[in-house]
């Protein structure tokens, strides 16, 4: 087992999570609630990475609807997204996500309604000028994925004046993007991003979305619907993936000491320090760190852990011997946060 591999796991892991969870909101909630959520989810992952990303990959020098286009092919690239870009001139440049789609992995994809698609564009795509300073930059959409067209894709376009707030997103159906050239593909620096980055920047996109999903969902649902719901789809999510995140680290599936390999394992995968404690009736585990909540305000912080920490509260009561996961929390918002988990 290797740094990589436990990295790996909890990409996966927080993934199926995310999934997890819009699949229970969709069902438990409606159309009209997931469409909301997906709008205030996209916004503040917009606000958070949009212009500080658009800065790191060194695309300010290009013009913007070029610039947007470039952006959303690498970024989701770097998260493990597949998305291709198509420029047509300086003011039009296309993107295509291919599948299958990360947001929809697997059978998800029909399992959530179109408002999870208009929810990301208003909350991202249609808000791209704002954040630029450009008011003639919009995005048209000429493909959704939950229409059964072609997949998510459309152009960033700089019209000939100023756009008003309904016209920043807007639809093209009868329009089709230019032919793919691997020649024109935006890339990152290969010595810049090594394989070990590259994974834990996979990671991250997955915890970001669960965090940040989980916070946003508060404000359509309210917190004690969130922590209900929330807590929900992470401890069914632990049951159904243990055997896969297991096999991936080696562990087995056996006594309380590989309870312990296993959920130490996986909390090293976020990049955390976690060492052991063990007598003959319990492990303690000691977690420093946390990134799971790093950077939120207490009240998030809170609120992320309780749902989250059901995620190997079902791991391992997945296990052949069930395992009981017992677990207290020191509310810090920093590096300095401690988490003690004890396995019985």
């Amino acid at each position: 087992m290797t740094d990589i591999d436990k990295i790996r796991a909890q990409a996966h892991i927080h993934h199926a999570y995310f999934l997890g969870l819009q699949l229970m909101i969709a069902t438990r909630k409606g159309p009209q609630v997931m469409g909301d959520w997906m709008f205030r989810l996209f916004r503040r992952q917009h606000e958070e990475k949009f212009l500080s990303s658009f800065e790191k990959l060194g695309l300010s020098h290009l013009p913007d609807a070029v610039a947007c286009a470039q952006y959303h092919v690498l970024s989701n690239n770097i998260g493990g997204v597949g998305v291709e870009y198509m420029p047509d001139s300086n003011t039009k440049a296309w993107v295509r996500f291919r599948y299958p789609r990360w947001m929809y992995h697997g059978p998800t994809i029909c399992g959530l309604p179109i408002e999870v698609s208009r929810g990301f564009l208003k909350g991202w795509y249609g808000h791209n000028g704002v954040s630029l300073k450009n008011p003639r930059l919009g995005f048209v959409c000429v493909s959704e994925d939950m229409t059964g067209e072609f997949g998510f894709c459309g152009y960033f376009k700089e019209f000939d004046h100023d756009l008003a707030e309904n016209e920043r997103l807007s639809f093209a159906r009868n329009e089709s993007p230019p032919a793919y050239d691997a020649y024109v593909q935006p890339s990152v620096p290969a010595e810049q991003w090594s394989q070990a980055r590259l994974e834990k920047a996979n990671r991250n996109y997955a915890m970001e979305y669960v965090r940040n999903g989980l916070c946003t969902l508060t404000q359509v649902i309210g917190e004690d619907q969130t922590k209900l719901l929330g807590s929900l789809a992470a401890r069914l999510i632990g049951l159904q993936y243990f055997q896969e995140t297991k096999a991936g680290l080696g562990a087995l599936d056996g006594n309380l000491n590989d309870a312990a390999f296993y959920l130490k394992a996986m909390l090293e995968g976020m990049g955390d320090s976690v060492t052991i404690n063990d007598n003959s009736a319990s492990i303690i585990l000691i977690q420093q760190g946390l990134r799971i909540t790093r950077d939120l305000s207490a009240d998030q912080s809170d609120l992320v852990f309780d749902c989250w920490k059901d995620l190997w509260v079902g791991a391992l009561q997945s296990m052949q011997t069930r395992r009981s996961l017992a677990v207290s929390h020191q509310s810090n918002n920093d590096e300095t946060a401690t988490v003690r988990w004890v396995i019985t």
